[in-house]
């Protein structure tokens, strides 16, 4: 990987963990501001109970995985880091990845769970962010999950 610095050492699971869930408790809320306006306009123009009164959820997880896509994207290609894995002092290497290869790494991994919303995909998306989870368990040494290989990524701890 060109930009690695030597001497990196990789995260370990339950940093990357714990800078996710920081992350989530604040996408969840952004979550449930999209839900309850979706509801609202949903209410609104009469197509609430459309598919059993599912349609915000679906729109709302949609809209909110895309968001944190958006986020995750910008936030790498800007300074190879999140708010969250800057709380959890990690960061993604290489420094010089093109912005493109962030984008494959930022649409992969929140991807699944922005099909949460649809009844009977939800299981499986489900199932899909645990195996990424998993996946970067029993990847030893390096800890990569699917979308650090698709990128040609790693997350290393801050040694500054």
């Amino acid at each position: 990987m060109t930009g690695t610095r030597a001497g990196a050492v990789p995260a370990e699971w339950w940093e990357r963990l714990a800078a996710r869930l920081i992350e989530a408790l604040v996408f969840g809320v952004f979550y449930y501001i999209l839900f309850l306006a979706l509801w609202g306009v949903f209410r609104t123009v009469g197509v609430l109970d459309a598919f059993q009164g599912r349609l915000p959820g679906v729109f709302a997880w949609l809209l909110a995985g895309l968001g944190y896509a958006g986020y995750d994207w910008s936030a790498l290609s800007r300074g190879g880091r999140t708010f969250g894995k800057a709380i959890m002092k990690i960061h993604v290497v290489p420094d010089d990845l093109p912005r493109r290869a962030v984008l494959k790494r930022s649409l992969v991994y929140p991807g699944p769970a922005m099909l949460m919303g649809i009844p009977g995909v939800n299981v499986l998306a489900g199932i899909l962010v645990f195996a990424v989870g998993m996946l970067i368990l029993i990847d030893r040494p390096l800890q990569r999950g699917p979308h650090d290989r698709l990128a040609g990524t790693l997350v290393v701890k801050d040694l500054r």
